[in-house]
């Protein structure tokens, strides 16, 4: 009796002991500038800790991995064809994007460099004309296949190929980032680069994250977030042409850019959401969904239920929606 008198006090101090050390956790939150727009992160940390200079060092190294506009980086060297070794970012983002590639036929393409930098969506300025014939001798250059990885090296099928990560890194980078945030024991949190999000874990209520939806109106130019969505461990990505274009001519050429064609995209598509495991992926179907239309990417998602849609498209001028029946449930 006397011995176990004394063991029950113990475990009870060694309990409450434990739930005194626990901290409350604490909501950060800031913001910045990378990659040309916007990144914001949110989240829960029991030490309130700020992490925002640790976030910028990652984000600046990363543009020396796969930013076409740093003109040191590992992309932009393996463009001017110089020997250089790749590192895992780009070797990562590499495979990604022809993982994506081999499954929409092309419909992302990340050798789409020259024609994307003669419409003046890569590192070229926009252009005063377009020239059939160079549009046409370009589209050569563009095809996913011509390009491997052996030794750590880029290996071309023509030299004049060229590389452009812009449908893949940016979506990518949110990952980097929320990963590291997880190495740092931080199992709640918001990333959103550009607006590309991955949302882990939730609130501190329990709550599912909540993320607007950027859908334009009807004259296709004003921001409006007349959806929201509620998600935990996934990612939401949207691409529209609705805001990147330009006029030429009285006529209006979008930045995403067909493969097939070497022409801007002309379908009725204004806008793609895409739900998806990883920012990285989101982004990169999303872009690919803007080349092949409201019909062929609803088919696609019924093979690949971890992908969900939401598309907006122009039909006669009358604004309209579609998306895949797994989509709704994530509407708030």
């Amino acid at each position: 009796m006397h011995f176990k008198f004394f063991v029950v006090p113990i475990i009870l101090l060694v309990f409450f002991g434990k739930e005194c050390s626990e901290k409350p956790l604490q909501k950060v939150q800031f913001q910045g500038a990378a990659q040309g727009t916007y990144y914001s992160v949110t989240y829960y940390d029991k030490d309130g800790r700020n992490l925002q200079t640790a976030i910028d060092s990652i984000l600046k190294a990363f543009d020396q991995s796969v930013s076409i506009y740093q003109k040191n980086s590992i992309v932009s060297k393996v463009n001017r064809n110089e020997d250089v070794e790749l590192d895992e970012w780009f070797v990562e983002n590499f495979y990604l994007a022809q993982t994506i590639s081999e499954q929409t036929n092309g419909s992302l393409d990340i050798t789409i460099a020259p024609l994307a930098n003669i419409w003046g969506f890569g590192t070229f300025e926009k252009p005063d004309s377009i020239n059939p014939a160079l549009v046409d001798s370009l589209k050569q250059l563009v095809n996913f296949r011509n390009v491997t990885i052996s030794n750590k090296r880029l290996v071309k099928v023509n030299p004049l190929i060229q590389l452009n990560f812009n449908a893949v890194a940016q979506g990518f980078s949110v990952d980097v980032i929320s990963e590291y945030l997880l190495s740092q024991g931080i199992e709640n949190s918001l990333v959103d680069i550009g607006g590309e999000i991955y949302a882990r874990g939730h609130k501190t209520n329990n709550e599912p994250w909540k993320v607007g939806i950027e859908i334009p109106d009807e004259n296709n130019n004003d921001r409006s977030y007349n959806k929201i969505v509620s998600i935990s461990d996934f990612a939401v990505a949207t691409s529209g042409n609705y805001r990147k274009f330009y006029e030429i001519d009285g006529q209006r050429f979008a930045h995403t850019i067909d493969p097939s064609t070497g022409y801007p995209s002309k379908n009725q598509v204004l806008s793609v959401t895409v739900l998806a495991p990883t920012a990285g992926e989101a982004d990169s179907y999303a872009t690919a969904f803007m080349v092949m239309g409201v019909e062929k990417s609803l088919d696609f998602v019924k093979s690949h239920p971890q992908i969900k849609i939401y598309m907006v498209y122009d039909d006669s001028g009358m604004i309209k929606t579609a998306m895949c029946p797994q989509f709704e449930k994530y509407f708030e």
